[in-house]
């Protein structure tokens, strides 16, 4: 048997509820089926190895339709409707944070943060609003009998661009969260050390 005193576990706050967990998680594996069925209907390559399009072309309609779901479930969590009005209020800390990622200054104090920084903010705002016009957009497309042509070809046009955008923007969301374990631990147990969120989200008071 090891002498070895073990160390003692890092001090933990809860950061996440499991409905809070649920609902990214789910957004999170709707969203990967669209990116990855879009990609096999739209790039070349990969559309050569697809056998069964028009299924794909089913998988990718119903899980764009389902894209809403998880955050309106996630509505009857009062702990989900409490993080909502974190992300949707930005305040002058928020500013500084913003202004020095603009100017690459990666001081701690110069980038003071709640529960959620202002890039977060800025991403959930953004990725939401995509969300509703891809949605819209797809609607557009789906239904041809209902619009006018040129309604459905800005349609296309809008929602093919904006989807290479949202691929792009989930690349970098993806590479950010890689890039922080503590951040990944936190939506995966739903706690992360207290020395973590002091250090990177010192003005939130768990």
């Amino acid at each position: 048997m090891s002498l070895r005193a073990e160390a003692p576990a890092a001090p933990t706050v809860r950061r996440f509820t499991r409905a809070e967990r649920w609902v990214h998680r789910t957004t999170a594996v709707l969203m990967g089926v669209c990116v990855v069925t879009a990609a096999f209907l739209y790039i070349p390559e990969f559309a050569e190895l697809v056998g069964r399009r028009e299924l794909v072309v089913r998988v990718h309609e119903w899980a764009g339709l389902a894209l809403p779901v998880p955050v309106l479930a996630g509505l009857a969590s009062r702990a989900f409707r409490a993080d909502l009005g974190h992300l949707n209020r930005f305040g002058p800390h928020d500013r500084r944070w913003l202004r020095a990622a603009l100017h690459r200054d990666k001081r701690r104090e110069s980038r003071p943060a709640a529960k959620f920084n202002a890039g977060q903010k800025v991403y959930a705002a953004w990725i939401a609003g995509a969300t509703l016009v891809m949605l819209g957009t797809g609607l557009l497309m789906w239904f041809t009998h209902l619009t006018p042509i040129m309604w459905r070809t800005s349609a296309t046009f809008v929602h093919d661009w904006l989807a290479l955008t949202v691929g792009v923007v989930l690349a970098g969301h993806i590479g950010m969260a890689l890039a922080d374990p503590e951040s990944r631990r936190g939506m995966r147990t739903g706690s992360v050390t207290r020395e973590w969120a002091e250090r990177e989200h010192r003005l939130w008071r768990p």
